[in-house]
């Protein structure tokens, strides 16, 4: 029983980080419901789930020294984690387009709303690192204060480095790649620090924090309402006109219909009309 409310008050001490970012968020004035937080948070939850699975698909047995560290801590870990986070966060953002479309026909991806995907990779990343915590935590509730302090950082950051290249996919490749593998990168260097012996343990913890200020510096960091978002670019060399700017038909000075023909006075046809 003593256990049990122990791993309840260490729970909710790895829940602190979670708190505080919706506090920020609310206070920031920020364009984010608490619908969309809280789903968010599930969405980075249950990547834990398909991250299970293909851990145990890619157990397999490298023989020890450098190239089996790199698998275990890159491959099976980070890279397993990142993602099966990149997978639900496409689900996410795919239920999200569906539920409030937004009309992004020839505009591309925006500062406002790249900011927003980091955001919620970021809520994401906390998701996946209270229930992981949770899980580590029912075995060992020793490790579970140690992983409030660094395990929620490093999966907050990384999750929003892949929250980032979900919504960058479509417009930016390359871009979105790169985040990904950053993500992996700062992902499996923690793990390593945090579990092979040799490193010193605060090394770890620096990394995971410095990673989340950076991530909360670019959250931070010029987030623009929907009213200020600028307007949509287009590329006038392959779309028609705006009405208003296409030429008008109609010539300054040159009538356009039939006129009704105008006599001039003295002609000679008026004088043989008058003569008859």
């Amino acid at each position: 029983m003593y256990g049990s409310w122990v791993l309840l008050i260490l729970i909710l001490i790895s829940s602190l980080p979670v708190i505080a970012v919706y506090i920020w968020f609310r206070f920031a004035k920020y364009k984010f419901s608490l619908v969309r937080f809280l789903f968010a948070l599930l969405a980075g939850a249950a990547a834990f789930f398909p991250a299970l699975i293909l851990q145990g698909l890619l157990s397999f047995s490298i023989p020890s020294g450098k190239a089996a560290l790199f698998y275990h801590f890159f491959v099976r870990i980070a890279f397993t984690e990142e993602i099966s986070r990149l997978l639900m966060l496409f689900i996410f953002f795919l239920i999200d387009s569906r539920v409030k479309p937004a009309d992004s026909s020839g505009r591309p991806i925006s500062y406002n709303t790249l900011k927003r995907g980091t955001a919620i990779g970021l809520v994401a990343g906390l998701g996946f690192a209270l229930l992981e915590s949770a899980v580590y935590g029912a075995s060992d509730t020793g490790v579970l204060l140690i992983r409030a302090v660094t395990a929620a950082p490093l999966h907050g950051a990384c999750g929003s480095r892949v929250g980032a290249a979900a919504v960058l996919f479509r417009t930016n490749p390359i871009q979105a790649v790169f985040r990904v593998l950053t993500a992996i990168a700062i992902h499996g260097v923690y793990d390593l620090m945090v579990i092979q012996s040799g490193f010193p343990a605060i090394a770890a913890v620096l990394i995971a924090i410095s990673a989340l200020v950076n991530t909360i510096l670019t959250i931070k960091g010029g987030w623009v309402s929907a009213e200020d978002e600028p307007p949509p670019v287009y590329n006038w060399s392959s779309e028609a006109a705006p009405l208003e700017q296409q030429p008008s038909t109609k010539s300054e000075g040159i009538p356009l219909g039939p006129q009704p023909s105008q006599k001039s006075e003295g002609s000679p046809l008026d004088k043989t009309e008058e003569n008859q």
